[in-house]
């Protein structure tokens, strides 16, 4: 998906932020905690931030930006399981601290929570934040891929309750998907029958990625296992396990799960995906050893009730990108470059280009979310539209590992193997 996620051609990073931004800025957001839907003309958003770690750094600079150009939010309260990491965080957005996040939660000042703890802790500490009336924007994966119980619980929980959930599949923000949709639902390649897809990189973000911050660190008043454990199997400290968390099994599912969402959830938008009947998965630890457990290769197969397969390929190994497309009965649509081209079902040239009206990340994606806590519309990356790309990838990660086909049974809303 090559410039998928990038601003139109022609148009200035600053130019298109202040375009993007205009019907926010026209009308203040704001949002009461205490009763969804109220909105004051000039509230100011106040934002609490749960696990301050390298990806929340990154929603971090994106928030104090959006202040610095005058837009009524405010990161008002963070935590962190790790003293260290807490602290900086305190100093770089001048939030109240927290230890836990159920205090966080508590803090009538904070109206959003942005949450990047580990995969794990997503899902339970979105749920801890619906039922405090708090919206949420959430890391991916929406929970860890032994979780399906609690993704299924927070979606109709977040239904139920009409919280604004976005995840943070930035690339929706861009409106390539939505344009893809449109087209879809016009007939421009017919019945939709294959996508392609795939996540291609090189490296070993865990003992590369990850660094080891104190090697000697331990348990006690800085750093809180048990916390950080959660309701993962129970094991004696690791300095390893705390700070490389993504290598593990118990704390993460490599690829499918860390990697694969970013480029499902959009083809998963512009096809109207559901959850997928079965799903199959092949690969494994093919290169990368040490203490890494998860995966760095895996290769996906869904089927879909509507009569669509759908293959997603990718490894940690090599960084050569695939095509990303979808085949229908009468033309395949192919992203790439400037948007969208279309060619015909039998092979050919190309019948049809469809421009990129404007890109878009993780910036445009907190904007999304601020509109919506003022609209109380359906976010770009929804929970349900992510409960159904979790679905695919929990299946598939149980797929690979116990070497059978997992199958969905969409009235009970059960992973069956």
């Amino acid at each position: 998906m090559s410039g998928a996620s990038q601003p139109a051609k022609g148009v200035s990073r600053r130019g298109f932020l202040r375009a993007v931004g205009t019907a926010a800025a026209a009308t203040a957001v704001g949002f009461s905690s205490a009763a969804r839907g109220q909105v004051g003309a000039n509230e100011r958003i106040g934002v609490g931030l749960i696990g301050c770690g390298g990806r929340m750094q990154a929603h971090i600079d994106v928030l104090l930006g959006l202040k610095a150009e005058g837009r009524p939010v405010e990161i008002v309260a963070v935590q962190d399981v790790y003293k260290p990491r807490l602290d900086t965080a305190v100093e770089r957005t001048g939030g109240k601290p927290h230890r836990d996040h159920k205090e966080l939660l508590a803090d009538p000042a904070v109206d959003v929570v942005g949450i990047a703890s580990p995969d794990r802790h997503h899902g339970p500490q979105a749920i801890d934040a619906v039922l405090a009336g708090k919206d949420v924007y959430s890391e991916k994966p929406l929970t860890h891929w032994t979780q399906f119980d609690v993704v299924k619980r927070l979606t109709h929980l977040a239904e139920e309750r009409g919280a604004v959930v976005q995840v943070g599949t930035q690339r929706l923000a861009d409106s390539i998907w939505r344009q893809a949709r449109q087209l879809v639902d016009e007939g421009a390649i017919g019945k939709p029958i294959h996508a392609q897809l795939g996540y291609f990189r090189q490296g070993d973000w865990g003992e590369r990625g990850m660094p080891i911050l104190d090697p000697n660190a331990t348990p006690g008043p800085d750093l809180d296992w048990d916390a950080f454990l959660g309701d993962a199997p129970k094991r004696d400290f690791d300095v390893s396990r705390f700070f490389r968390w993504r290598m593990y099994l118990d704390y993460a599912g490599g690829p499918p799960t860390d990697l694969y969402p970013h480029v499902v959830a959009p083809i998963a938008a512009a096809v109207g995906l559901g959850f997928p009947t079965r799903v199959s998965a092949a690969g494994g630890k093919l290169f990368y050893n040490s203490e890494r457990e998860v995966p760095d290769t895996v290769n996906i197969l869904a089927d879909y009730p509507q009569g669509l397969s759908v293959a997603v390929l990718g490894t940690q190994v090599n960084a050569r990108d695939i095509e990303t497309c979808i085949r229908g009965s009468e033309a395949t649509m192919c992203f790439a470059g400037a948007g969208i081209q279309l060619y015909p079902a039998g092979g050919g040239d190309m019948i049809r280009e469809v421009a990129r009206e404007q890109g878009g990340d993780t910036c445009e994606l907190w904007l999304n979310l601020l509109e919506c806590v003022r609209t109380r519309e359906k976010p770009w990356s929804d929970v349900r539209t992510q409960y159904y790309v979790q679905t695919a990838m929990n299946m598939g990660m149980l797929s690979l590992l116990q070497g059978k086909t997992a199958h969905f049974d969409a009235e009970r809303e059960e992973i069956r193997l």
